[in-house]
């Protein structure tokens, strides 16, 4: 059965291939790693395995922090469409090139970075405010959504896990506590940022992909394409950009409040899920009554305008309700416990923490989370460091940036999800044209630790 735990996303990944269709091949790996579970159980017929599965999605979906995350991200459909419906998107585009801040296709994508990595906070309120504030200057200057969801993406979580000012940090902190290391859980934390080397690399091409203005693989296939259609969009006209800037506002403010609250007046121990579903409430009213307000519309249309944002995004909603309860079923089977034992411990010492790396990546790649694979193998990784000697900051950083390597290429992580929920963009396009820029940072990271691995160890 071991062998069998990885059949889930295997399906997964070969329906997403073969048809092209994400909700599909998510609804059959669960299907898949259900009836698995129920093949575990003789007492329980296979028949069960429908039942099964919904009653799967339900307990996701009953799960408060589940629930929050799947009512974020429809309330974030509303708030775009206020945004966008009200005008506020094309005013504040406008005033952007007018004033010279993002004139050129560079500093659009400068600006985009450079908001992605301020909002540290949290890894989604990145990707959204970095994504709600770009579309309309990546459609501006004729550049895809699929770069806007890749630098979005590829900005996000390696700059939370580098500042880890945020609940990221807090998180790994609470896995590391139950060891005894050399030195404090904190100070271990904050060594591993010069061995994050996959997260420094991934900002690093970032950079390079907005500065010098060029991009390769099926990135490029996929600016060509653009190039020759019509890339206007049917967006309001112009009006004042505090419609956009006012709820936009409010939201990246009100996280952070929020963070304080829930966490008791401690920012890192704030609730992620928690804090940006009220953030993205309150900006929700603050937008409606921008329209309402100004007389552009009535409460019933500002109510069909909110709705009809809503409706854009259920497609994707349902696709982050799905990667999650996927990842609840493999939990159970065991698939990333798997994985994780595929990591020998009679490996040659130089080897340890590459394939500990590798083995983050493949974990989160087939779970889907980045913080599932840390739950797994900060308890693998870290006896490895006490009992061979190995640098505690080393092998922690090659987990974490593991993890990050495997959720950027993964189809079924509903941070990729949000990420081309935030730039408008195909799921399966940002998949096949970030892959590219993944794989070549992961090779390079992986070689990377094997030269660290020769001279520390």
């Amino acid at each position: 059965m071991d062998w069998l735990s990885i059949l889930p996303p295997l399906v997964a990944l070969a329906v997403v291939l073969w048809k092209k269709e994400v909700i599909l091949a998510l609804l059959l790996s669960i299907i898949t790693s259900e009836y698995l579970l129920l093949l575990q159980q003789a007492q329980q017929s296979v028949l069960l395995t429908p039942i099964n599965t919904i009653e799967r999605i339900v307990s996701t979906i009953s799960n408060e922090g589940n629930a929050r995350i799947l009512l974020f991200s429809l309330l974030v459909g509303a708030l775009l469409a206020f945004m966008r419906d009200s005008g506020g998107v094309a005013a504040f585009v406008n005033k952007l090139v007018s004033s010279g801040i993002a004139s050129t296709k560079r500093r659009a994508g400068g600006v985009t970075m450079f908001t992605g990595m301020v909002v540290f906070i949290e890894s989604n309120l990145s990707v959204l405010t970095a994504g709600i504030m770009a579309r309309g200057l990546y459609d501006k200057f004729k550049m895809s959504r699929a770069r806007l969801a890749y630098v979005i993406d590829s900005t996000s979580a390696p700059v939370c896990i580098l500042i880890l000012l945020n609940g990221w940090g807090a998180y790994v902190l609470i896995l590391l506590s139950a060891y005894d290391l050399p030195s404090s859980p904190v100070v271990v934390l904050w060594s591993t940022l010069p061995y994050n080397i996959y997260a420094w690399l991934t900002l690093v091409i970032v950079a390079y992909t907005i500065f010098a203005d060029k991009v390769h693989g099926p990135m490029k296939e996929a600016e060509k394409k653009l190039e020759r259609v019509d890339t206007k969009v049917a967006i309001a006209k112009p009006t004042k950009a505090r419609f956009m800037l006012l709820p936009l506002s409010v939201m990246i403010f009100g996280m952070v409040g929020f963070m304080i609250w829930t966490g008791n007046g401690n920012l890192a121990q704030g609730s992620g899920s928690r804090s940006v579903l009220y953030a993205t409430f309150l900006a929700c009213i603050v937008g409606y009554c921008l329209m309402v307000l100004s007389k552009q519309t009535t409460h019933q249309g500002a109510f069909k305008i909110g709705f009809a944002g809503i409706s854009e995004l259920l497609p994707l909603v349902t696709i982050v309700m799905l990667s999650i309860g996927l990842g609840a079923s493999l939990k159970v089977l065991g698939t990333g416990i798997f994985v994780s034992g595929l990591v020998g411990e009679y490996l040659p010492l130089v080897l340890v923490v590459p394939m500990l790396f590798v083995a983050g990546g493949i974990i989160s790649f087939t779970t889907g989370t980045s913080w599932g694979t840390f739950a797994i193998l900060i308890p693998i990784g870290m006896p490895l460091a006490q009992t061979l000697g190995l640098p505690a900051e080393l092998v922690l950083a090659a987990i974490l940036g593991g993890g990050i390597f495997g959720d950027h290429c993964s189809p079924i992580s509903d941070t990729t999800a949000v990420s081309s929920l935030a730039a408008g963009c195909d799921l399966l396009t940002h998949v096949k044209t970030q892959l590219p820029y993944a794989l070549l940072t992961g090779a390079t990271t992986v070689v990377a630790y094997l030269v660290l691995s020769a001279v520390m160890l």
